[in-house]
């Protein structure tokens, strides 16, 4: 186990230095001039050049690499370009938003992806099962805007014009500052991104539970008398959930910085609106931090996955 840990942490070490030196590298040759940008498109040249210097983009390449990588280790991810706030700052003011967006739905597409899943691996070509694929086949046809701004229309615009003020759209607050007003925000945004992927992890499950409901062990079990129930679910299930484990883990990294369509549509000024508005105004430190921070998140995610492996598959050991 320990050997383990030595050589995963190592190897996200090495993921991470990898990642960092290559967004350095593309953030240096962008042909983009922060000073520039910073000073206004009506500076003097001579004001551009001395912010140039202040910043310390005349220094040699590696004398800038080696500052980078210096405040890395100290973690730290520099100064916004723009608002001259830190980027640390700027990424736990937007992060709460996308966390709560992120594991709300997570919690409803591997609940709901799981269940109906297995139902239908146990309920192979019946009415449930060909349900559940014209389920799967819609969330996987559907794009995320139109989704979600159905879901608006329909659960926002169209109840409100009858009365019924049930949901809300904007930023969401603090969830121990007013539970109410932060469910009324949350909830549509959870239902638009959880749909999306829990079409995905029904079809999944529903093909690790098939694959696994044919293996000698599980005719073995059934053999000797075990209950169906316990065979499903207490031998067959634990052994399909790897795929969707690893599949959970990879979601939950790449959503963290991938849901700009959901908080665009509900007015989530989250993570991701974080990411496109410092692309759109070009502010390279809140760039190169936001995609650290994203890499570091999928890096400690996939080796929770890992672990995780040994306790849902005895056959899985982490040596």
């Amino acid at each position: 186990m320990y050997r383990f840990l030595i050589r995963r942490v190592l190897l996200g070490l090495l993921t991470l230095w990898l990642v960092s030196s290559s967004v350095f590298v593309l953030a240096y040759w962008v042909p983009a001039d922060p000073a520039r940008a910073i000073a206004g498109e009506r500076a003097t040249q001579a004001t551009v050049n001395a912010i140039r210097e202040a910043l310390g983009l005349e220094d040699p390449l590696m004398v800038q690499y080696g500052r980078y990588m210096g405040d890395l280790l100290q973690f730290d991810l520099g100064t916004s370009y723009v608002n001259d706030t830190g980027v640390w700052t700027l990424i736990k003011g937007a992060l709460p938003t996308t966390m709560w967006l992120v594991f709300g739905a997570g919690v409803l597409w591997l609940s709901f992806g799981i269940v109906t899943g297995v139902l239908s691996a146990t309920k192979a070509r019946s009415l449930f099962d060909r349900g559940a694929t014209v389920f799967v086949l819609i969330g996987i046809s559907i794009p995320p805007a139109v989704l979600a701004l159905t879901l608006t229309y329909v659960m926002f615009f169209q109840l409100r014009t009858h009365g019924v003020e049930l949901f809300d759209v904007g930023p969401p607050g603090s969830f121990f500052a007013d539970p109410g007003l932060f469910l009324s925000r949350m909830v549509l945004p959870w239902m638009a991104l959880a749909y999306l992927i829990a079409a995905t992890y029904t079809r999944m499950t529903r093909s690790s539970m098939l694959e696994v409901l044919g293996e000698d062990y599980i005719r073995t079990a059934r053999a000797k008398g075990l209950p169906e129930r316990r065979v499903v679910y207490r031998h067959g299930l634990r052994a399909a959930l790897t795929p969707v484990i690893t599949q959970f883990g990879v979601d939950i990294g790449y959503l963290i910085g991938g849901t700009l369509v959901t908080e665009s549509v509900f007015g989530l000024n989250g993570f991701g609106f974080l990411i496109v508005q410092s692309l759109r105004i070009g502010d390279t430190p809140t760039i190169i931090g936001c995609t650290i921070f994203v890499a570091m998140f999928i890096v400690v995610a996939n080796l929770l996955v890992d672990l995780v492996y040994s306790v849902l598959d005895p056959r899985v050991r982490v040596t």
